[in-house]
């Protein structure tokens, strides 16, 4: 058998997913990162984007997640965000609507802070911020160009 890890992805209001997985790839402030069995312990904050877990059965779960911490020690992995959704849960219609309010309401940045728009949903961002549907559609959650 494998060496395995224990994956728990938490968002602030549910448990995700969990199980054992032989690697996860998760993006955080400092790049993406792959931890695997026996990984060094580590600590880190998680950015918007996709989160791929290759389970020990050979499968691949995929999950767009929106901020929070990574943990990982004595082959425990810990991906605790604020938003989680798996890819087959996220629902394209609600993600254009919440993308297109948040757009309408978010407070600008300060003067000459740079700004992207999300060419998909029309959202816009600092560098720092990242649109969780982007982040979705990265995971292969939705498609990019379709509605």
């Amino acid at each position: 058998m494998a060496a395995e890890l224990h994956v728990e992805l938490v968002a602030a209001d549910r448990s995700v997913w969990s199980g054992e997985a032989t690697l996860v790839v998760a993006r955080t402030t400092s790049g993406d990162i792959g931890v695997m069995p026996g990984h060094q312990p580590l600590l880190g904050v998680l950015e918007s984007g996709p989160v791929t877990i290759r389970t020990s059965e050979g499968g691949t779960v995929i999950a767009a997640v929106h901020g929070g911490f990574i943990s990982f020690a004595d082959d425990k992995l810990s991906l605790l965000a604020e938003i989680a959704e798996l890819a087959d849960e996220i629902d394209v219609e609600r993600a254009q609507r919440r993308s297109s309010s948040r757009s309408r309401t978010r407070t600008p940045p300060p003067s000459g802070a740079p700004r992207s728009v999300c060419a998909r949903w029309r959202c816009t961002s600092t560098p720092t911020e990242r649109c969780f549907y982007s982040a979705a559609a990265r995971a292969g959650a939705i498609q990019p160009g379709r509605g």
